[in-house]
């Protein structure tokens, strides 16, 4: 006997389009990585977009790929075209934008590009110019500053090109970030700056609001492999105090710096300090990635309760989408079965063959 079938608008509807950011460092495995989405159409869009087709509204979430998403967004409103030949786009775009989420109230509208990095200002100002338009259009929005905005409350979030215009709602922490295309640029130009690494813990800092509040001054860091300073400097620098171990010497940059103590000695030889000693511990060493989650795991007990512990999980060149994903899932299930708990992972925008992952005792 056949089941009926049920009415047209009893039918599921399809999930929106999604607007996916795969960092071009991953180009190579950009294919078989939508595939394990289910993605049965894409699109690509600027240098790191992909506007994709899921077979499912959870398909990226519990697949073991989605390590490799940077930002997700789902697509509620895209318009194909031409800004710079249209005649009247910003009007347009914005009308449109009231028209479809002006019964939404969303907490901010926060507008990019979807070339972030192209020496081209036209769609940086362009961008700019469309925001100032369309917050005349939604009057006293709650929010009004990218780094205001409540992690779990829906933004609506735009991007704009020279393919079209794309935009959709969702909350930061289910856009896997703050800003549109998630990623904080930071300076590291400044003639203070001593090495790369310091971008990484700025917008590491930056990215764990999305999951839990920021460390107040004065929280007390314990930092593995700490030369030759950059992530000590951006610590230091947020009133934080530091207790950084390396067998090479600091920047001498750094010498005299309030709030550090720096121990020069190989980590393996650093004992365990009293429970309570540190409110948080970063792990940025270079090295097998088991020896380091080892280290980790060891002095974890001087963590407060709670305690924070961001580690840098550096993998060999990525030329297959199952390599990283091994050692991810290997320094997972090791850092789980020593108590410690995923908060969050993600690969920053200064990350190379590396992902960070953030752990809480």
């Amino acid at each position: 006997m056949l089941s009926m079938i049920p009415p047209p608008d009893e039918f599921p509807a399809a999930p929106p389009p999604r607007l996916v950011r795969l960092p071009a460092l991953f180009e190579g495995v950009a294919e078989e990585i939508l595939t394990r989405f289910g993605t049965f159409a894409g699109t690509r869009l600027g240098r790191d977009y992909y506007l994709i087709r899921e077979s499912s509204p959870s398909s990226i979430r519990e697949s073991g790929a989605s390590l490799y998403v940077r930002w997700q967004l789902p697509m509620e409103h895209t318009w194909p075209c031409h800004p710079r030949k249209m005649e009247g786009f910003i009007e347009k775009a914005a009308q449109t934008l009231l028209r479809k989420f002006g019964d939404r109230k969303p907490q901010g509208i926060f507008i990019g590009t979807l070339h972030p990095t192209s020496p081209d200002r036209y769609f940086k100002t362009l961008a700019s110019n469309l925001r100032g338009r369309v917050l005349q259009l939604f009057p006293n929005l709650p929010v009004a500053a990218v780094e205001d905005q409540d992690p779990q409350a829906e933004t609506l979030f735009c991007l704009v090109g020279k393919e079209g215009l794309y935009c959709g709602m969702a909350t930061p922490r289910e856009a896997n970030g703050f800003y549109p295309g998630g990623s904080k640029y930071i300076d590291q130009d400044a003639p203070d700056t001593i090495s790369r690494a310091g971008a990484k813990i700025a917008e590491a800092l930056h990215y764990l609001r999305l999951h839990c509040p920021a460390l107040p001054e004065g929280a007390h860091w314990l930092e593995l492999g700490a030369c030759p300073g950059g992530m000590t400097s951006e610590l230091l620098a947020r009133g934080l105090h530091v207790t950084a171990i390396d067998r090479s010497p600091l920047d001498a940059r750094l010498n005299g710096r309030p709030g550090l103590r720096f121990v020069r000695a190989d980590v393996s030889d650093f004992p365990v300090g009293t429970p309570s000693s540190y409110d948080a511990l970063l792990c940025d060493m270079n090295g097998p990635p088991e020896d380091s989650i080892a280290q980790v795991i060891r002095l974890s007990p001087s963590l407060k309760k709670g305690g924070l512990i961001i580690f840098t999980l550096k993998v060999p060149r990525i030329e297959t989408v199952d390599g990283p994903l091994a050692w991810y899932r290997l320094i997972l299930a090791t850092a789980e079965k020593a108590g410690l708990r995923l908060l969050a992972k993600t690969h920053l925008t200064y990350n190379r063959h590396e992902f960070t992952l953030f752990f809480e005792t």
